[in-house]
């Protein structure tokens, strides 16, 4: 289904990411009693994903501090004032409690206006991308000036509950693991974006709009297993899947922003590993040197992922003016969004120095 916008500005992205590093290799002499019992070679875990390392939060933080530090950041760099923010979306997965939504701590730590309406939204690796058309529509219908999407992803309860499941379970077998190596990729991060209309941007970056499609059929390739910290995914199937859907969608898209595919400056895709990233990138026949990609240092950090990998990209200098951006999003379930913006200027260039203003593809800055 596509959407247009005319009056819809992306204001600021802004990221946080934990200091702890947890490396591919570590994470495999964990799994030594595993690794011993099937004979497995080691370094296939990096070999499989691409991932040669992954970030952990501190344990037992609840997400909704980072996301208010993270929100806190794109409401400086955007200079809005939070008088005009009327919606608060906080789209991870992970969250405080089932109930009340988590939005509802992060809107009281923001000191937002009573007026703002808040709520979660939960949709696998897309919810972020759900919240940031949901904020986009209540702008373009002139319902609020401004809106904030945040998330934030704690993977550290997953790969430690995957590891201590696959090292104590004696009954699995190589072919057995293949359902839940996904879960050891996952990383931690936390992004905000923050949209508003074009008459109080500074920036000039439209959204020009996207399309969305589903094919629920797909809907077990990847779940989480009752309560628990535990997950299982047929990988091979979910990336085929989940990539004809995307190729589905992408003429829809183009069509959506009246664009081509040679009109499209750079990509950012939502983060899953290396085979799914070249793959993707062929069959939309996207050009990987316009890609970035994050997956190599921080892991599939779900519904933050793209946020962050984008975050990224436009500090470390990789778009410049009159670029065309397409968001490029695959979840599970399987569901796609993809979203195109016309980019004119960071609001972060003021604080970087001339040498990071433009920069080869990758991480200028040390983000240890």
């Amino acid at each position: 289904m596509p959407v247009q916008f005319h009056n819809v500005c992306l204001e600021a992205f802004a990221y946080t990411l934990p200091d702890e590093v947890v490396t591919s290799e570590q994470i495999e002499t964990r799994l030594a009693p595993l690794y011993t019992r099937l004979r497995l070679p080691e370094g296939r875990l990096e070999l499989m994903s691409g991932i040669r390392e992954r970030r952990f939060w501190p344990e037992g933080m609840p997400p909704s501090e980072k996301s208010v530090e993270t929100a806190e950041k794109a409401i400086r760099v955007s200079g809005i004032q939070r008088r005009h923010i009327g919606a608060l979306v906080h789209g991870s997965v992970c969250r405080d409690f089932l109930e009340p939504a988590t939005a509802c701590g992060v809107h009281h730590q923001l000191d937002l206006p009573g007026e703002c309406l808040i709520y979660d939204v939960s949709n696998a690796c897309l919810g972020i991308l759900n919240g940031m058309v949901q904020v986009a529509n209540m702008i373009e219908l002139g319902q609020i000036r401004a809106g904030i999407v945040v998330g934030t992803e704690d993977s550290r309860s997953l790969v430690e509950n995957t590891i201590e499941r696959l090292n104590s379970d004696q009954s699995l077998t190589r072919n057995d693991i293949k359902r839940v190596v996904a879960s050891l990729t996952i990383g931690s991060g936390s992004a905000a974006v923050l949209l508003c209309d074009r008459e109080l941007s500074q920036t000039g970056n439209r959204v020009l709009g996207g399309v969305f499609r589903t094919n629920t059929g797909g809907c077990k390739l990847c779940q989480s297993i009752g309560m628990e910290t535990l997950m299982e995914t047929d990988s091979e199937t979910l990336m085929r899947e989940g990539i004809d859907v995307a190729k589905e969608t992408f003429g829809e898209f183009l069509d959506a922003v009246d664009w081509s595919t040679a009109e499209i400056n750079r990509t950012f895709c939502h983060q899953v590993g290396r085979a799914h990233r070249k793959l993707m990138l062929d069959v939309l026949k996207l050009d990987p040197a316009i890609d970035y990609s994050t997956l190599e240092f921080l892991g599939n950090t779900g519904s933050v992922a793209l946020p962050i990998t984008a975050a990224l990209g436009i500090e470390n200098g990789y778009v410049k003016k009159d670029d065309h951006i397409a968001l490029l999003g695959i979840g599970s379930g399987i569901n796609v969004v993809m979203l195109g913006v016309e980019w004119q200027r960071s609001l972060l260039e003021r604080e970087m120095r001339p040498s990071e203003s433009r920069g080869e593809k990758g991480p200028v800055r040390k983000i240890r």
